[in-house]
């Protein structure tokens, strides 16, 4: 099949990129720098029009598609082998309604370029934690982030969604139209079509908030994480926290003798108040002996990109994931005793606090499902490109027997945190029976022939005979 040039391509208005393009290397890296896929075209596109006519075009043509928004995902399914990658990443313009408190946001803006523009009003919406993360991949799964508690996951908090079909057409979808789509895309990932723009609701937040780690040596990690299961019990709605275990990161704010010294850190984010943040995190703050307390006053949007450089582009990524009931005395022991086992001092294994607002939707108000659920848990291994493939197979290997460790304590898992090696029972897992076997039928509606699979894939539910 020979490879059209962009004016070929009727209506499209972007950049076509091919391999025979200056920048074909750059446009097909993900973050993820063991993905390496070599697309036949990339469809670089400037809006909606643009998609549509991707899609169009490569339904015509029987291509492959891939979908690129921040191109983040560990899996790496925003890009594919000899086939199309609809590539939104030029689409990150960010408007800010007062008038109704919303963001109107397309479909390739990262969450920094969201932060950027709420922020400068004092308004903030449910995010990723990481400021290069893309907006699209973290809605779609259903978005933890620090103000969850609060306010909900990003997908409570999506208003309207511009979403290009399997079709090519362009559709709208809300409370009021296509509903079903609505719900679907509330968690149900990418599988229902291209969203070129999402609108969300916004809240009063910073620009100033109390934000910070708190650091312990490893060998106190069964004391902090039993303190912190008894602290995190009574936690106010407005604070977030997230548990990382691994190495102290290499940051310029943390002495460098400390630099990749195995610890455990509480970082907290208060959605509120400064003076009512530092009450929430006092005894946190007071407990034990910490090697660093880095609390304090900041600007949400740099709380937003501080570990940026902890996880940069290109690096090699691996995770497992699961969410927990709870943490009990079993689950403490065990996260104890695999989470400083890895060959590289930059793997980590994080735990995101749920409840609050998240637990307070309905289960079946969005495709997100897991409401009930109290820590989701990711068990990252991370290595550098210039290592050799032996470090890659350690610390792939330390991440599953983590994860097999925790077997019969586990309650489901997070979709965005599935990597290219969960298969479908994984993703069933991530939705339950009842969810799964609903998106399924919303899948057999607008996308029937699956063209949308290159993703945590939904199956078209099989019509009754």
């Amino acid at each position: 099949m020979s490879v059209p040039t962009a004016m070929q391509i009727p209506g499209f208005r972007g950049e076509l990129i091919t391999p025979d393009h200056h920048d074909y290397d750059n446009a097909r890296a993900v973050w993820n720098g063991t993905v390496d896929r070599r697309p036949r075209m990339i469809a670089r596109c400037s809006g909606a029009a643009d998609v549509a006519t991707a899609v169009r075009f490569a339904r015509d043509r029987d291509l492959e598609i891939a979908v690129r928004g921040g191109g983040h995902n560990v899996a790496g399914t925003a890009v594919c082998d000899d086939g199309i990658v609809i590539d939104l990443s030029a689409m990150r313009a960010v408007s800010v309604d007062l008038v109704d408190s919303t963001a109107l946001v397309q479909g390739g803006a990262l969450w920094g370029d969201v932060d950027h523009e709420t922020q400068a009003h004092g308004l903030a919406t449910t995010g990723g934690i990481v400021s290069h993360t893309g907006v699209g991949g973290v809605s779609l799964g259903g978005g933890i982030g620090w103000l969850m508690r609060k306010h909900g996951l990003t997908v409570d908090n999506l208003v309207e969604a511009e979403v290009v079909t399997a079709e090519g057409d362009i559709a709208r979808a809300s409370a009021n139209d296509h509903p079903d789509l609505f719900w679907a895309l509330r968690g149900g990932g990418g599988n229902f079509g291209v969203v070129s723009s999402f609108r969300f609701a916004l809240h009063p937040v910073g620009p100033t908030v109390l934000a910070g780690p708190v650091f312990w040596a490893a060998q106190d990690t069964t004391e902090v994480l039993r303190f912190y299961r008894d602290f995190v019990a009574d936690a106010p709605d407005g604070l977030g926290t997230v548990i990382r275990l691994g190495t102290m990161p290499p940051l310029p704010v943390v002495d460098e003798e400390l630099h990749f010294r195995p610890a455990i850190a509480v970082v907290s984010c208060y959605a509120g108040p400064v003076e009512a943040g530092e009450r929430a995190v006092c005894a946190l703050r007071q407990f034990g002996t910490p090697l660093v307390d880095l609390v304090g006053p900041t600007l949400y949007v740099d709380h937003q990109s501080g570990i940026d450089d902890t996880v940069p582009h290109g690096w090699h990524y691996y995770w497992k994931a699961t969410n927990l009931t709870g943490l009990s005395d079993a689950v403490i022991d065990i996260v104890a005793e695999h989470a400083y086992g890895a060959t590289s001092p930059r793997s980590y294994a994080a735990i995101f606090h749920m409840g609050g607002a998240v637990a307070r939707a309905p289960r079946g108000a969005t495709a997100y499902p897991e409401r009930d659920v109290d820590h989701n848990m990711s068990i990252d291994a991370v290595w550098l490109p210039e290592q050799d493939d032996t470090v890659g197979t350690a610390e792939a290997a330390w991440a599953r027997a983590f994860l097999d460790a925790l077997e019969s304590h586990r309650a489901g898992v997070y979709v965005n945190f599935l990597d290219s090696d969960d298969g479908t029972s994984r993703v069933r897992e991530a939705y339950g029976d009842a969810n799964y076997r609903r998106l399924a039928e919303v899948k057999a509606k607008y996308d029937p022939e699956n063209v949308f699979h290159n993703n945590k894939n939904i199956q078209p539910a099989t019509p009754a005979q």
